[in-house]
């Protein structure tokens, strides 16, 4: 029997509302790695050597940035969620309810 292939979120995103909607399930987890990772997969969908051009940053750095592992810098994350077409927003935490 063949192993399953990795589940790859790219595959479910097909539109710029799919992409919102993923970066801000990715915001809601509070994981800085989870949300640098989302935001790589977004990049990789786009393409990193456009991304890079759009950005001015470089694809080393991008790769580096927006991995698992990386840590990217708030001008990084500013810059390459322009270039995606997305923009970054807050809104109140949600409140438990008073049940």
């Amino acid at each position: 029997m063949a192993a399953p292939l990795p589940f790859d979120p790219a595959d479910y995103i097909k539109t710029e509302d799919d992409a919102a909607f993923f970066l801000s399930e990715a915001f809601a987890t509070g994981d800085p790695s989870f949300i640098a990772d989302a935001l790589g997969v977004l990049a990789k969908l786009k393409g990193m050597t456009a991304l890079a051009r759009e950005t001015g940053l470089s694809r080393e750095s991008l790769y580096r940035s927006l991995s698992r592992t990386g840590n990217p810098e708030l001008a990084t994350l500013l810059k390459v969620a322009t270039a995606l077409g997305l923009t970054l927003s807050a809104a109140p935490r949600a409140k438990p309810s008073d049940t």
